[in-house]
């Protein structure tokens, strides 16, 4: 909503400066998005003298000026008959951009060099003389910006409105809104006529065939009307909010329309069929052609306005081009209505039609301004158009608006708004806002909104009302009641967010998935007949046959987003999921939720780089993230077991492990099945790991564990055993840690090693033990002997010998 200060003084002495206006108007409710002044677009247009002109030899009309510009002289190329020697003109210099919108530019006219234009009245939007060039003063100054020289200045406010304020769609609504602010009052036009009989009716008729969507709609007949260009008073207004005037009569509409925020539409009286109006539903299917020339399609529910014949107007909407004023018509029929909001916003919706009348009916407008508005329009075209005023109103008000009566505590406000304001003054406030306020007890008030308030409704309503007019800044700053203690976060929040650190860390990257998949997914991986997870959650109505189930794993998402990705050539990837998948557990009981972790990890090693070579990943880089999401929350007894047969046919036989704590399972780590890849479209090797992260929470403690930083420097010892190819590595490792030597600090396991020269049936396994002492420097001999002493019992309990 656009309001220029010049209009708003008809009104409202407005005392405050620009700025200050626009930030206690906003600080009212209504937001001032920008101020400008609107004779900006002068900047480029300077007060010149005409030094000389002589005929332009090209051209019969066209004179050739020199203009000086105090710093310069500039040639001008200019037609007008009025132009003479030492008259002080507007020179609008190149880049200047004229009322109309058109752009200055240097050029050559008929072969002479033009560098400027002398402009009119009109062409500046100063006045509406086309006939010749504007003359200035001769006191002005020689070079001056146009704007400083005609101290022209009328400051324009862009308000953004919220839905609720439709009131104050109206310049009328912004000044009364500056009036509580400067507690002045506000000067309102005469809306009055006096009839003293009722002509109208005997020629013309108004008939509501649907008045839950019309509940009120008047209007007045004007006779001998002349249809010309407005004063220029009237195109100033306009002009002043943006707004392009086009004749007297559709000029006057939208002055009132944006004066007082009620829509108006003028019909040619005589293209009216039968001489009357019926406001009615449309038809389905039935079609037609609006003022901006297009052919509308409509359906049964639009409200449309109709002669004794046709459709005339889209209802609170558009005109139609039947019934349009033009150059010729002398008889006008005004139409001031008010209609059904929802109705009028369906209809705009359906048509992708917005108009400055939608806009408002839309919203809701003042239903007791309909016939004030339609006098005040028609007062208007009388003084401009010189016509004849019917005598007489047609008001047709079928359903009339209630007025609202409101309850309003002075307690219950005080204790919502955290104020401490008394009764009366409470009522001060909403008085000065036009409502109607009662003193009912000691504690209520009765309030009546005005009917131009049409968003009041309930008590709350009246509330806002009194904080905004109170001062939102003056509200007392308050601290919420609440505990000074804060709690632990869920425990499995904070489990899931520590195992994403871990991941992202260890360079991977979170995958979102959704949690229904295809019915064939089991299939696909390869699950044993006897897997619980092919019991499937099914979808009554699946969007798509790929979402006909609820997930039973997440590792199907992750195998499909792998395939998408290396489809376009991203072949390295390390994803991870957290989230729930759904086993079916019969028809009578909700299925059980498990959260899941699941990582898939395909590709190379490192990414590709001169510093290293290429690397495909195997199972001991998987088995890695394991142990390092384990050890990330201090879970340090996890053993790595074998499967037992047919129990995870989607991992490769030889290349997988159960994951235990002590007796505890928690998932599983190992290489993707070949046939499962295959049946996913991938073709190189990938390596998944999961967790049961409710079998897991219990094992993750909340204490945090520390100790002292040693102060002894520690020595690594290395043992290569050779062993029979059935026993596993961790077994070794715990026989070591059974050793119980408090020298033991770490033990970690370096190489695993198979074939020649190590007899089939054997392998080679290689481990590094750290000693270190809390009280002292170990010896050399000390060390020795301690790992000598391990050695042996190795040897002696594996059966092991050591390598030639």
């Amino acid at each position: 909503m656009k309001v220029s200060l010049s209009w708003l003084k008809h009104y409202i002495p407005v005392e405050m400066e620009a700025d200050r206006l626009a930030e206690s108007l906003t600080m009212a409710g209504l937001e001032v998005e920008n101020v400008y002044n609107r004779y900006n677009y002068l900047s480029k247009v300077v007060v010149g003298r005409i030094i000389d002109t002589v005929p332009h030899p090209n051209a019969d009309r066209l004179l050739l000026c020199n203009v000086d510009i105090d710093k310069k002289v500039v040639p001008v190329v200019c037609g007008a008959s009025n132009v003479q020697k030492n008259l002080l003109v507007p020179v609008a210099l190149p880049g200047a951009q004229l009322i109309d919108g058109s752009l200055v530019e240097k050029g050559s006219i008929r072969g002479k060099l033009s560098e400027g234009m002398l402009c009119s009245e009109a062409e500046l939007g100063l006045g509406t003389d086309k006939s010749g060039i504007m003359i200035l003063d001769k006191k002005l100054a020689i070079g001056e910006n146009l704007e400083k020289a005609l101290k022209l200045s009328d400051m324009v406010f862009d308000i953004d409105l919220t839905p609720n304020r439709p009131d104050c769609l109206s310049i009328i609504g912004i000044a009364r809104e500056i009036s509580t602010i400067q507690k002045t009052s506000i000067k309102y036009p005469d809306f009055s006529l006096s009839d003293r009989c009722n002509k109208i009716s005997d020629l013309t008729s108004v008939t509501i065939e649907a008045p839950d969507l019309c509940p009120r709609y008047a209007s007045r007949l004007l006779f001998d009307i002349t249809v010309a260009p407005s004063p220029f008073w009237l195109q100033d207004r306009l002009m002043s909010i943006g707004l392009r005037p086009v004749n007297n009569i559709v000029d006057i509409t939208n002055f009132v329309l944006m004066e007082t925020g009620q829509p108006l539409h003028a019909f040619d009286f005589d293209c009216l069929a039968d001489s009357r109006i019926v406001v009615k539903v449309s038809k389905e299917g039935e079609s037609f052609t609006t003022l901006d020339g297009c052919e509308r399609q409509l359906n049964s529910d639009i409200l449309m306005i109709c002669d004794g014949e046709k459709p005339v107007a889209v209802a609170g909407i558009m005109g139609g081009v039947n019934s349009e004023i033009n150059e010729l018509t002398s008889r006008i029929f005004i139409e001031s209505a008010y209609f059904n909001p929802v109705s009028i916003r369906k209809a705009a919706k359906k048509l992708g039609l917005n108009t400055e009348a939608s806009h408002r009916f839309e919203r809701g407008v003042n239903p007791d301004l309909t016939v004030a508005a339609l006098n005040r329009a028609a007062k208007l075209m009388v003084e401009i158009g010189k016509g004849r005023l019917v005598e007489g109103v047609i008001d047709k008000y079928p359903k009339p608006v209630k007025k609202k009566r409101i309850i309003l505590s002075t307690v219950e406000t005080n204790r919502l708004l955290g104020t401490s304001l008394d009764q009366n003054k409470i009522a001060e406030l909403l008085i000065s806002i036009e409502f109607n306020v009662e003193i009912n007890d000691d504690d209520q008030l009765i309030v009546i909104p005005p009917s131009f308030r049409v968003d009041i409704e309930r008590t709350v309503d009246l509330m806002e009302e009194v904080a905004r007019l109170s001062g939102y800044d003056n509200i007392p700053v308050t601290f919420p009641m609440i505990p000074a203690k804060t709690r632990q976060p869920a425990k499995q929040i904070d489990l899931k967010n520590r195992i994403k650190s871990l991941l992202v860390g260890f360079g991977f990257t979170e995958s979102i998935n959704y949690s229904f998949i295809g019915s064939r997914c089991c299939d696909q991986l390869g699950l044993s007949s006897q897997d619980q997870r092919r019991n499937l959650v099914d979808i009554i109505n699946p969007l798509t046959e790929d979402q006909a189930a609820m997930r039973p794993s997440l590792i199907p998402g992750l195998l499909q987003t792998t395939q998408r990705n290396i489809s376009r050539q991203i072949k390295n990837l390390k994803l991870f999921e957290i989230g729930k998948i759904f086993i079916n557990k019969n028809s009578d009981k909700l299925p059980e939720e498990i959260e899941m972790l699941a990582v898939l990890w395909t590709g190379e090693r490192f990414s590709p780089n001169w510093h290293t070579k290429k690397v495909d990943i195997d199972f001991y880089d998987i088995k890695g993230i394991a142990e390092g999401i384990l050890k990330g929350l201090d879970i340090n007894e996890a053993e790595f077991r074998s499967f037992i047969p047919d129990t995870q046919n989607h991992i490769r036989p030889g290349y997988g492990a159960d994951i235990f704590v002590g007796n505890q399972y928690i998932g599983i780590v190992g290489e993707v099945h070949p046939q499962s890849l295959s049946s996913f479209n991938i073709n190189q090797k990938a390596f998944i790991l999961e967790f049961d992260l409710n079998l897991l929470i219990p094992l993750v403690s909340t204490i945090k564990h520390s100790k002292p930083i040693p102060k002894f420097p520690a020595i690594d010892r290395d043992i290569t055993i050779i062993i029979d190819d059935r026993i596993e590595s961790r077994k070794v490792l715990e026989s070591v840690k059974n050793f119980n030597n408090e020298l033991i600090e770490n033990l970690h396991l370096l190489d695993v090693y198979e074939g020649d020269p190590i007899k089939s049936g054997k392998k080679s396994i290689s481990f590094r033990i750290t000693y270190r002492s809390s009280l002292k420097t170990l010896q050399d001999n000390t060390v020795t002997q301690v790992h000598k002493n391990i050695t042996e019992i190795l040897l002696k309990e594996f059966d092991a010998t050591l390598p030639a």
